[in-house]
């Protein structure tokens, strides 16, 4: 059982390493989404300004 001891706070840290990154990815990937939005939107009314 030391075996145990020596191997959970490393399982730990590594379960919270990965939900971190897997939460900044999100983040990132959603900000981008947000701002190619955005930007598309921008676009539209600068075409519809020129027309």
């Amino acid at each position: 059982m030391d075996y145990l001891a020596v191997i959970v706070p490393s399982l730990a840290v590594g379960l919270v390493f990965y939900f971190a990154m897997k939460a900044i990815f999100n983040a990132d990937r959603h900000e981008r989404e947000a701002l190619a939005k955005a930007e598309a939107e921008e676009d539209r009314r600068q075409l519809r300004a020129v027309d």
